[in-house]
């Protein structure tokens, strides 16, 4: 790893995980963090109160959306080198956060994703429509932009001050697509690199149901046309 010392923000989206947010917490390795930031997105139950319990930094963003609690992780950002987005749902393994940082620590990589399809049987731990949407996403990138993802997993870690230049907007499903693609249009340095993947703790708000992953799909197909 480079010897310069890099500070990082960690962004965790929650919605209704008050049975998984205190995992997700314990499991980042603290040592390689300046601060955690659970972004607490109008659930009805104990997250807030768990995430606070366990020391990190807790704030709030009412308008429904995955999107819209990354954008206001961000903006509540303590102006860190590198940011890391992951889910609290516990189906991420907060403790290969190492293996996602470390490329663009060593200057290699300005975004780097971490790959569900290569690290784990993912078939198993995602519905199969969950799982071929994301096939069919990844594809219909490589075909307009030229450029073959294995995945488009939450969690990931780009530059701060890459991902000022993405100008980001999604305030939903397309949040992580929308992010590659404009990464590959700005020319970013991305990597991909495997890991584990779990089946989440409680129902999942989007691959949970089939209308939530039909939305979802829409959603993501239209964002990849858009940005073209």
């Amino acid at each position: 790893m480079s010897s310069e010392p890099k500070s990082v923000s960690v962004i965790i989206p929650a919605l209704n995980e008050q049975d998984s947010i205190g995992l997700v917490i314990r499991d980042i390795p603290k040592h390689l963090v300046n601060e955690i930031i659970v972004v607490d997105n109008g659930s009805t139950d104990r997250t807030w109160e768990v995430a606070q319990n366990a020391g990190v930094r807790v704030v709030s963003e009412n308008r429904r959306g995955y999107g819209a609690a990354c954008l206001r992780g961000i903006a509540s950002a303590r102006n860190p080198d590198i940011i890391v987005f992951m889910d609290g749902d516990y189906s991420d393994y907060p403790e290969e956060m190492e293996q996602i940082i470390s490329p663009i620590l060593n200057g290699e990589a300005d975004l780097v994703m971490g790959s569900r399809m290569e690290g784990t049987k993912s078939m198993k731990a995602l519905p199969p429509h969950a799982y071929w949407g994301n096939r069919l996403a990844t594809r219909l990138i490589d075909l307009i932009y030229h450029h073959r993802f294995n995945d488009l997993g939450p969690f990931r870690a780009i530059r701060a001050s890459r991902l000022r230049e993405l100008g980001m907007e999604d305030k939903n499903y397309g949040w992580t697509v929308e992010m590659q693609v404009k990464a590959l249009k700005r020319g970013l340095r991305v990597a991909e690199v495997p890991v584990r993947y779990r089946k989440r703790l409680g129902k999942s708000k989007v691959s949970g149901s089939w209308s939530g992953s039909i939305k979802a799909g829409f959603k993501i197909i239209a964002t990849i046309l858009e940005l073209r």
